[in-house]
């Protein structure tokens, strides 16, 4: 079968071709233009405005992104080896890195704490209400009483069930996940914890650590405070202070109203509460525990792997050989470490939301019509909580989706 041309379109080619010849970077210039000038944010509020729903990563051995750019970092590291060689020896001023507390933090580490014990406390009695389902073979969350039929499934034989979940009831670890890690009892003297003490070394939820280390204390996590700053002889922290004086001077390094135990929050508040009432507190909670990990994260370290979720609290990463991701053979085992991020902490599980909680299960034909929230926050509003600004966008409110027997009719 032989394609027919008409007379117009060949005159129209032989002109583009001429214009081509006598200048051939004239239509490449123009059609650059006509593309920058159209991703041009329109204000600042660009990003605030228009966010749309996150995005796993595309494979596997694809590394996380640096919070950071590398330029950065490497600039950073060449300045702190050159002022090393012109003063070896350095008394450290900056807390924490001289081994001392920041005082404007040690409240915001204390908000933090009791806001995450907030949070657990108001999911345990909504999930009583709402019920939250977990796909059997992947982790895949859902918000409501009948799953999604969204085909999204990537667990073991998603090919033979042609992508689809198989649900069950999920717990409260399924909607919000705190990652653990090892608890530093030194976190200047000994920053890094080796592999023959993994079996030693206690574990905890990363976002207490990170507390502690700020200023919490808790009797079952001890941990060494200092009241003299320590030293940096040739890049080595050096401690020159007494441990019997530590152990008597430091009671009243944080003041008493900051002094707590394991159970001495009083979480009795939320058993007089409405569904709705508890719902806002949680909601509540919530943003103030990810504004208080954000103000600690600007002055204590966390660190990331860059291949797999694993967390460490402190200024280095532990050297504990069990990272499982892409390319650990060449590392033998140990984690290709860089800087978390806030979500690298606290694990929002982002689900698809329910904009109709008593019609039909959300489609796989209007998947590009729904959008995401973080489980909290997707719980909290189906329970009553009003929708918060930052995550309207997101959820993508403004738009309606149409009906399955209009689907083709939608351009």
């Amino acid at each position: 079968m032989h394609r027919i041309y008409s007379s117009s379109s060949i005159l129209f080619h032989l002109d583009s071709l001429k214009k081509l010849q006598l200048n051939p970077t004239n239509l490449l210039v123009f059609s650059r233009s006509i593309i920058v000038e159209t991703i041009e944010a329109p204000d600042g509020d660009y990003d605030n405005l228009y966010a749309d729903i996150p995005k796993p990563a595309k494979s596997k051995s694809e590394r996380k992104p640096y919070p950071t750019p590398m330029k950065v970092l490497v600039q950073r590291a060449k300045q702190e080896r050159e002022a090393r060689k012109a003063q070896p020896c350095k008394l450290l001023e900056e807390a924490p890195e001289n081994g001392l507390l920041v005082p404007e933090l040690v409240g915001v580490a204390h908000q933090v704490y009791r806001a995450r014990e907030l949070i657990l406390l108001g999911l345990s009695k909504l999930m009583n209400v709402i019920p939250v389902l977990r796909c059997r073979h992947c982790f895949e969350v859902h918000i409501g009483h009948v799953g999604h039929e969204i085909r999204t499934c990537t667990g073991s034989e998603s090919g033979l069930r042609n992508a689809t979940h198989m649900w069950r009831k999920g717990r409260i670890h399924d909607v919000i996940y705190f990652p653990k890690c090892f608890h530093l009892y030194d976190r200047v003297g000994k920053p890094r914890i080796i592999h023959n003490e993994s079996r030693k070394v206690k574990q905890l939820p990363a976002i207490v650590e990170f507390c502690i280390q700020a200023g919490l204390n808790l009797e079952s996590h001890p941990t060494k405070r200092r009241i003299r700053p320590v030293y940096n002889i040739e890049g080595r922290i050096v401690d020159f202070e007494l441990e019997t004086n530590s152990k008597t001077e430091t009671r009243n390094l944080i003041p008493s109203e900051y002094t707590m135990n394991d159970s001495s929050l009083d979480l009795s508040l939320t058993k007089e509460l409405t569904l709705r009432e508890v719902s806002i507190l949680t909601l509540d909670s919530w943003f103030e525990m990810i504004s208080g990990v954000k103000k600690i994260m600007e002055r204590y370290k966390v660190h990331t792997c860059g291949y797999c979720p694993e967390v460490q609290v402190g200024p280095k990463g532990h050297k504990v050989r069990n990272c499982r991701a892409s390319k650990h053979q060449s590392r033998n085992g140990m984690h290709a470490w860089q800087e978390a991020t806030v979500f690298d902490l606290v694990g929002p599980n982002y689900v698809w939301h329910v904009a109709d909680v008593s019609g039909p299960p959300l489609s796989n034909d209007l998947k590009r019509y729904y959008g995401k929230a973080p489980a909290v926050v997707e719980m909290c509003v189906q329970a009553g909580a009003p929708v918060p600004d930052e995550y309207r966008s997101m959820m993508r409110l403004d738009v309606v989706p149409p009906c399955r027997d209009e689907l083709d009719l939608v351009a």
